[in-house]
């Protein structure tokens, strides 16, 4: 059973649940199992406590 975190800022529902569908679909298509066999777990992480290139994406954003 494949499991997949997937670690990001915060997203809407809809956007959510998009990507969670895409991630399953990929799997069933390259591995052939049934799409129940697929999870997907979201960490969203807030924009102050994630940081790129020395800076927090939090202040990237000002």
């Amino acid at each position: 059973m494949p499991i997949v975190t997937v670690q990001q800022g915060p997203r809407t529902a809809e956007l959510k649940r998009d990507l969670v569908r895409r991630i399953t679909d990929a799997f069933v298509d390259a591995l052939q199992i049934p799409a129940d066999a697929v999870q997907v777990w979201i960490h969203e992480v807030p924009a102050d406590s994630w940081a790129v290139g020395g800076e927090l994406t939090a202040d990237k954003r000002k």
